[in-house]
């Protein structure tokens, strides 16, 4: 974790939420990633990926992008 937490401030634009995930499924915690700048966001999953403690990981999840906006704003968009 050290490693990531190192390389996690590299990226000052990409927030990070941490949880556990006991009852949603088999992975011991679940992260949540916030930015402004999806570019950021990428080249840190990227470096992660890189870590030695990353050789350890079972399985990669999928990452899913969405982007912030209101209720007003989504309704909108769909018409």
């Amino acid at each position: 974790m050290n490693a990531h937490i190192k390389v996690g401030h590299k990226f000052p634009s990409v927030k990070l939420n941490t949880t556990y995930s006991f009852g949603l499924d088999d992975q011991e915690f679940v992260v949540a990633f916030e930015s402004d700048r999806p570019a950021d966001f990428v080249e840190l999953i990227m470096a992660l990926r890189e870590t030695e403690a990353s050789r350890f990981t079972l399985r990669d999840t999928p990452i899913f992008s969405y982007i912030q906006k209101t209720i007003h704003e989504t309704l909108d968009d769909l018409g």
